[in-house]
């Protein structure tokens, strides 16, 4: 099954964003993008009758939303709009972008570039609505990959991709079985 049903989702999170929103407008953005993301995720599985995905997902998610809340609560940063010190990291990106691997992980690109177009908005909304600074969003950004690369398993485990870093680079391994 082509995973072309979650291009409406980011053709709706575009076409509510107005180029010159108020902070009111880009946090409903990014509320809207965030769940439409963890929806995709737990429902694509669900839909396709894959419990293990479904498992993966909210896995994914729940570790992302743990470690975040864990640095909101120990670093208590002051937002931008100056609301309450929950600022680093951001909860709505790292979520986001955890159920936007996972997606890519378990389904391919197909679903995956979709889902990472809609977390990139989300996080970019974020700091248009003065919840997060741009460090907010990619440390969530980064938790929310890590989450879902380390957590989820392609549906199909004949091609991983695993990504790697140490102190002099980083890059992508390849294995497949014939």
């Amino acid at each position: 099954m082509r995973h072309y049903w979650l291009l409406p989702l980011c053709g709706a999170a575009l076409i509510t964003t107005p180029a010159h929103a108020d902070p009111k407008s880009w946090n409903t953005v990014s509320n809207i993008g965030r769940d439409g993301l963890v929806v995709a995720a737990l429902g694509l599985p669900v839909v396709q009758r894959d419990w293990r995905g479904a498992e993966r997902s909210g896995l994914s998610m729940g570790a992302a939303s743990i470690v975040t809340f864990a640095l909101k609560r120990s670093i208590n940063e002051r937002r931008p709009d100056g609301s309450d010190i929950q600022s680093f990291p951001s909860g709505h990106t790292s979520v986001s972008f955890a159920a936007a691997a996972t997606l890519e992980k378990r389904y391919g690109w197909a679903a995956g570039i979709p889902a990472h177009i809609v977390a990139a908005l989300v996080g970019v909304a974020r700091v248009k609505a003065d919840k997060h600074f741009v460090h907010d969003v990619v440390a969530g950004a980064a938790i929310g990959e890590a989450s879902g690369w380390l957590l989820t398993r392609r549906k199909n485990d004949r091609v991983q991709w695993l990504p790697w870093g140490d102190a002099h680079g980083g890059g992508m391994a390849m294995s497949m079985r014939f």
